[in-house]
């Protein structure tokens, strides 16, 4: 069976490596202090410099056809993947590769392969919605018959189509982020990467959105999104690469992901005292695989279920003379993932 046009095979994505070390200045204890950096030089009463440690060695690869995710909080490093697969960010270390191609060797034979979504929608102002998409397809030799009725089609399709006509100074910002994704798949990229799809859509536009992503997908197109939504991971993805302060920490279907948690299940039980007394005793309960400290009083328990150990949690900690002020129970998920892997949340 021969592949379709434009349809490729085997890796469309290769990370080796990936180092970015971000130089910021900074006024003495300003924002950034919590990130990893490389060196920072404090002058008394002055700004300092440091050396701003976003991505670290990180390594992922994206199969052709497939929609893949990189899921992880604000900070993670996953824009700045996106930056240096996109010939927008150059890397400190390591090597990229779209298809065949060197990302900062072949940077033009990249871009006619890609297409790219930022987080904040970079529109020009002073065209309408029609004239954006049609000056994007420009760029890449389509004919002017050819990319107005690509336009036309793709406005239709993402609920524009009465909007063509219109300047997008007006456009609310979930308007914005659909013209914006319209645009990119203008000149039919072999990859589209979507930073933070998303972000700030009401349900109705994130479903429309989900659906046209696969869609595009279906057409044999490669998908590679960010998100720190888990729904939208979960939903979206085939595969999903977790990272955290520019590494992957864990890769697979969300499915393999969330059965590799221990226990599956997480319940966070918060005391009115330090419960380091308890930790021995209900790691002994039927079904719990390890207990971790959440916090000076809060206890995660990983088990194979949630509800049926409250009342166990509780009667042991009365014994211990410990009250409860909450417990918390997440079912399998990607967030629990997370958790289990860094100890703190994905909103965090």
């Amino acid at each position: 069976m021969s592949t379709p046009v434009g349809v490729s095979t085997g890796l469309d994505v290769r990370a080796e490596g990936l180092r970015k070390v971000f130089r910021t200045s900074q006024a003495p204890g300003g924002p950034g202090g919590g990130q990893p950096f490389a060196a920072r030089t404090t002058l008394k009463g002055r700004a300092t410099t440091s050396d701003v440690l976003a991505l670290d060695g990180l390594t992922l690869e994206v199969n052709a056809g497939e929609i893949f995710g990189l899921l992880g909080p604000n900070g993670a490093g996953k824009s700045t993947t996106v930056g240096a697969l996109t010939t927008r960010v150059r890397p400190t270390g390591g090597r990229a590769f779209i298809g065949p191609h060197d990302v900062w060797r072949e940077t033009v034979a990249v871009k006619r392969l890609i297409g790219v979504v930022q987080q904040t929608p970079n529109l020009d102002y002073s065209l309408t919605a029609g004239e954006i998409l049609s000056f994007h397809a420009a760029y890449f030799g389509m004919s002017r018959a050819e990319r107005e009725a690509k336009a036309l089609a793709l406005l239709d399709r993402f609920r524009l189509g009465d909007r063509a006509g219109q300047l997008v100074m007006g456009f609310s910002g979930g308007l914005k982020q659909r013209l914006s994704i319209a645009r990119a798949m203008m000149h039919g990229p072999r990859v589209l990467f979507l930073d933070e799809p998303s972000a700030g859509l009401d349900p109705q536009t994130r479903l429309l959105l989900w659906e046209i992503i696969r869609e595009y997908n279906a057409a044999g197109r490669t998908i590679v999104l960010t998100t720190h939504n888990m729904e939208e991971a979960d939903a979206m993805c085939g595969r999903v690469a977790i990272v955290d302060h520019g590494r992957v920490i864990a890769l697979g279907t969300p499915a393999e992901l969330k059965r590799s948690v221990p226990g599956g299940y997480v319940v966070r039980v918060q005391f009115d005292a330090p419960p380091a007394a308890l930790v021995e005793a209900l790691k002994a309960f039927e079904g719990v695989t390890d207990v971790r400290a959440a916090g000076d009083n809060a206890l995660d328990l990983y088990a194979d279920r949630g509800g049926p150990l409250v009342p166990q949690i509780v009667a042991r900690a009365a014994a211990a003379g410990l009250g409860i002020s909450d417990v918390h129970i997440s079912a399998p998920s990607l967030e629990n993932l997370f958790l289990h892997h860094t100890g703190r949340s994905l909103r965090e």
